[in-house]
């Protein structure tokens, strides 16, 4: 048998996602509580998330979604890992609050914004490791969220993810 790696790219990348989505479920999680979804996305669902994020740009004006909306296109697939919002009741103080009961609905917790940002931290790492491009997007995490692809979840971030000889994600023009 001959296997040409262009011809297993694509699924080898998808293989590559599925371990950074374990990556990013067993990080360290505040208190141990797991309140992190994890989903990825592929095909068609990549054309959705582009053309939302294109249409953001009228409704904010920041024209970097446009960049970021055919980078998205240019990738394998894409996880998206967000959080669901549940105050962790330690009255810490970090999300402006003296206390988790004076914290307004809508300012999230501190404490699960720190989770988030570690299960994406473990899923790049993982990707490092196995050699794999990617670049982790507030902008199409946030048109995710818009799609309500991760219900219920706030504080959605985007991990596009590439295996080509030139990573797609680096050295980026504005797009007008």
């Amino acid at each position: 048998m001959i296997l040409n790696e262009r011809n297993i790219r694509h699924e080898h990348a998808i293989e590559v996602a599925k371990q950074m989505m374990t990556a990013a479920r067993t990080a360290p999680k505040g208190k141990g509580i797991d309140i992190i979804e994890i989903v990825l996305i592929e095909g068609e669902h990549l054309k959705t998330l582009s053309n939302k994020m294109i249409a953001m740009v009228d409704e904010h004006g920041m024209k970097f979604f446009l960049r970021d909306a055919a980078n998205i296109l240019q990738a394998e697939c894409v996880i998206l890992i967000g959080t669901r919002e549940q105050a962790q009741g330690l009255n810490c103080g970090h999300c402006g609050y003296a206390t988790c009961t004076a914290r307004p609905a809508g300012v999230p917790c501190a404490i699960n914004c720190t989770d988030v940002g570690i299960a994406i931290g473990s899923a790049c790492a993982m990707a490092a490791d196995l050699r794999v491009d990617t670049r982790v997007m507030f902008s199409a995490g946030l048109a995710a969220q818009r799609l309500n692809w991760l219900e219920g979840c706030g504080q959605v971030y985007a991990i596009p993810v590439s295996a080509s000889s030139k990573n797609p994600f680096f050295d980026r023009k504005p797009k007008e």
